[in-house]
């Protein structure tokens, strides 16, 4: 197969300089233009993450995301990570619970040494016993690290609270139980089936030539491109919520409580999202947001406080974070529920709407600043939202927002029994006392 015959089959202009092409087996390669600038990022996206395991398998995708960059046929793991700091890029990875990516950056001059070092790492991995086992190490101590910083475990226990022992409820990290029991014929098994080409979007954003960049692409695939497959559809179906949300308490001797009061939000299909970003930027999105006045500024009672909204293909959270002294923890609640009882009831002022605003769309804006982030736009949008918005069409969505379509968000998602999540020096603490008040 030639470069030429590659080249030109169901190409596709998407918004602005994104230009879509679905070569022979279903990959997905996606380019982006990026006038005045030196640097180029690829990556490698694959529809894979912890929500695809069992309990059994849990770990199993952020676990090969690490064998990954462990070695192939041709370039052993050292080989893999030189060739790209050689000439000063950065290669990294990262595992979420819907998806699983691979990116590098450097200069545009080594755009071709960062395609074949990055396609060689994802198409041809060795998943080698000995890798297997030197990682689980590795892991095992990763887990670790993140056990020690309360403020980011705090999330993991939220999610158990209101989801449960469910594919989205269990971190993405794994137990160190379930780390420990994995083989590497599971793991390497779990690979085979989950990194297809239909599964895969390829995103290059930078100083790039599109013809080129695509026969770099082909090129890369050459051994694994043919066939009448086609792209994977992004993920559907309605997720089934637990009847009942609960409140999940972890005792540790730490200086701060660290709480996560929440409940379920929308998917990132439901186009009533940009009324909950804004809702969520009013609540506790900056410095003049609601909670940050009432809980920090007026009162004292926390140095950190926010809310935040997470989106997956058919289910959704929205939750609201704050560290404080344990003795506070109480007093924090009831200003948080407060708060929340009175967006749901009355909903936010044209003030707190325009301030969202402004700053969802100089965020959006901001974010995409340099070629990393115009990457995963792309990258992201293909894979997961099955469509790529422009710029343009996301800010006229946040712009169309009212005061009523936050209301009547707010009523529908405020007004439901709450989860919490809880890690601090508690014993006999009654949180559910509080959370039901």
């Amino acid at each position: 197969m030639t470069d030429t015959a590659v080249i030109g089959a169901g190409e596709e202009l998407l918004s602005g300089a994104v230009r879509r092409v679905v070569l022979p087996g279903g990959l997905r390669v996606l380019t982006e233009k990026v006038p005045g600038v030196r640097s180029v990022a690829i990556g490698i996206w694959v529809g894979v993450g912890s929500r695809d395991e069992s309990p059994l398998t849990a770990g199993c995708s952020h676990y090969l995301e690490h064998l990954l960059f462990k070695g192939t046929p041709s370039r052993d793991a050292l080989t893999i990570s030189a060739a790209i700091e050689a000439v000063g890029g950065e290669l990294n990875a990262f595992t979420t619970k819907e998806y699983t990516c691979y990116y590098v950056r450097v200069l545009d001059n080594d755009l071709t040494d960062a395609v074949e070092v990055l396609s060689d790492m994802v198409s041809h991995s060795l998943i080698a016993a000995d890798d297997v086992e030197a990682e689980r190490g590795v892991i095992l101590e990763e887990i670790a690290m993140h056990d020690d910083d309360p403020s980011d475990v705090v999330h993991d226990v939220f999610s158990a609270a209101l989801l449960g022992d469910t594919e989205l409820g269990r971190p993405v990290l794994g137990t160190t139980e379930s780390i420990e029991n994995l083989e590497r014929d599971t793991i390497a098994e779990y690979y085979r089936s989950r990194y297809a080409l239909s599964d895969m979007v390829v995103a290059i954003a930078g100083n790039i030539d599109h013809e080129r960049t695509l026969a770099l692409v082909a090129s890369a695939f050459a051994d694994r491109l043919g066939g009448p497959g086609a792209p994977a559809a992004a993920r559907g179906g309605s997720y089934a919520y637990p009847d009942a949300a609960g409140v999940v308490v972890t005792r540790r001797p730490t200086e701060q409580a660290h709480v996560v009061l929440g409940t379920v939000g929308m998917s990132r299909q439901d186009d009533r999202r940009f009324a909950l970003g804004i809702m969520s930027s009013a609540l506790g999105g900056g410095m003049s947001s609601r909670l940050f006045q009432e809980v920090r500024e007026k009162r004292g009672l926390a140095y950190s406080v926010y809310s935040f909204a997470s989106h997956f293909a058919d289910a959704g959270l929205f939750g609201v974070y704050a560290g404080c002294a344990p003795r506070r923890a109480d007093d924090v609640l009831a200003l948080c529920r407060e708060q929340l009882e009175l967006v749901a009831t009355v909903g936010i002022t044209d003030e707190e709407l325009a301030r969202a605003k402004g700053q969802s769309r100089g965020s959006l804006v901001l974010g995409l600043e340099d070629t990393g982030s115009r990457m995963s736009r792309i990258g992201k949008s293909e894979l997961v939202h099955g469509e790529l918005l422009s710029v343009d069409e996301i800010l006229a969505r946040v712009d169309a927002v009212t005061g009523d379509d936050v209301r009547a968000v707010a009523a529908e998602l405020l007004t439901r029994p709450l989860a919490l999540g809880v890690i601090g020096p508690f014993d006999d603490h009654d949180f559910a006392r509080v959370v039901a008040a």
